[in-house]
């Protein structure tokens, strides 16, 4: 059932993850055919749950049940996305099991207005937790500062967690040390540490989608230097990221956790879809294969991966360092642009939650009616 594509994919010792969620794939069976398909994970946000809740039916019945119960808006979407999340991680229980807890979890994010504050993502990201009570559920909570902070607290507590919409480096390197800390805490406090399990979800083709058009209109930049990089600095971008992954992960600091069974903190490779037509559907697939990572694929994504074949990396990407520094002395300040990247994304989320619970709200309506 695994296509060519899938299996040489996996083989480079990356895991294939879905970046999708519905009730409708879960009654259908088709979630399960994705696993047998390769699927090993799946991702969900609140733009997802969105599409989910607010098109088809087959969440009604338990939107008239929990609104009889009197629930409230935000009640009411809480219970649908865990009853949704702990289907999906049953169905993947067996890729957890059978991968001794390195693959087979299930992402559930906090409240997106949270974002910047500690002590809500703290509590949110514990209740979620404990009542999904699944092994293999993480937690998504963005890096902010105010997020990355939650994060070493949680890891100290056992919460396995997903740190999303990372787009620098800069902030890449304080979710790994979040974590390292975090493991650190709870190993220093006599508490085991073998079964926590973390992802860095650093996004790819959003920052294409914002650096080639600043490209093509810079005037200090060639024609031949443009075309040098234009479509390269999202893959630069995770290709540094990755080398900082190995680098730290293989580091001494990490070696006295690993000795007590830490797994290390795996790059997730999100917002993989390609968004400029001229780019190849599968263009952030074939040159971010890597060892110890997992590509997260929305279903057009997936399917024209299996169509596909894997090419090599093309050799301009090897010099991911010198593309960064060719952007940043041309005053493209790939620092601001990220952090926008970062701003824009739980913009996004906070939207799409408050129009999921307007979504709600009339849906109800109309089924009360």
């Amino acid at each position: 059932m695994i296509s060519k594509t899938v299996n040489q994919i996996k083989k480079t010792g990356q895991s294939v993850w879905y970046d999708d969620l519905s009730r409708e794939l879960i009654l259908s069976g088709k979630l399960e055919k994705l696993v047998q398909r390769g699927i090993t994970g799946v991702t969900s946000n609140p733009s997802i749950f969105n599409k989910a809740i607010s098109s088809g039916n087959e969440y009604d019945p338990s939107l008239i049940k929990l609104s009889q119960k009197k629930f409230n808006i935000e009640e009411i979407y809480e219970s649908l996305t865990i009853e949704d999340i702990k289907n999906a991680a049953q169905i993947l229980k067996p890729v957890y099991d059978k991968t001794n807890m390195q693959d087979g979890y299930v992402s559930l994010e906090v409240n997106p207005h949270f974002s910047n504050d500690i002590s809500s993502t703290i509590t949110e990201a514990k209740k979620l937790f404990d009542i999904l009570n699944q092994q293999n559920v993480m937690i998504k909570i963005p890096a902010t500062d105010e997020g990355i902070e939650s994060v070493e607290y949680l890891i100290s507590e056992g919460v396995n967690v997903n740190i999303t919409l990372i787009f620098s480096l800069e902030k890449y390197k304080k979710v790994r040390n979040a974590y390292i800390k975090g493991l650190t805490k709870r190993l220093e406090s006599g508490r085991k540490i073998n079964e926590i399990a973390s992802v860095a979800s650093f996004f790819i083709s959003r920052v294409d989608t914002k650096i080639d058009p600043l490209i093509e209109s810079n005037n200090n930049l060639s024609q031949t230097q443009k075309n040098k990089l234009l479509g390269t600095i999202a893959i630069s971008n995770a290709i540094v990221a990755y080398k900082d992954f190995i680098r730290d992960f293989s580091s001494e600091k990490f070696e006295k956790l690993k000795e007590n069974g830490a797994m290390v903190q795996k790059p997730l490779w999100a917002s993989t879809s390609t968004k400029n037509p001229k780019y190849s559907a599968t263009y952030y697939v074939e040159n971010l294969c890597m060892k110890n990572t997992i590509n997260t694929m929305p279903k057009d994504t997936f399917e024209s991966t299996e169509k596909g074949s894997l090419k090599s990396v093309k050799s301009s990407q090897h010099n991911s360092e010198n593309n960064i520094d060719l952007l940043q002395n041309n005053n493209i300040n790939l620092d601001n642009i990220t952090q926008e990247l970062l701003d824009d994304g739980i913009k996004l989320f906070e939207d799409s939650y408050d129009e999921l619970k307007k979504n709600i709200s009339q849906k109800l309506n109309y089924l009360n009616s």
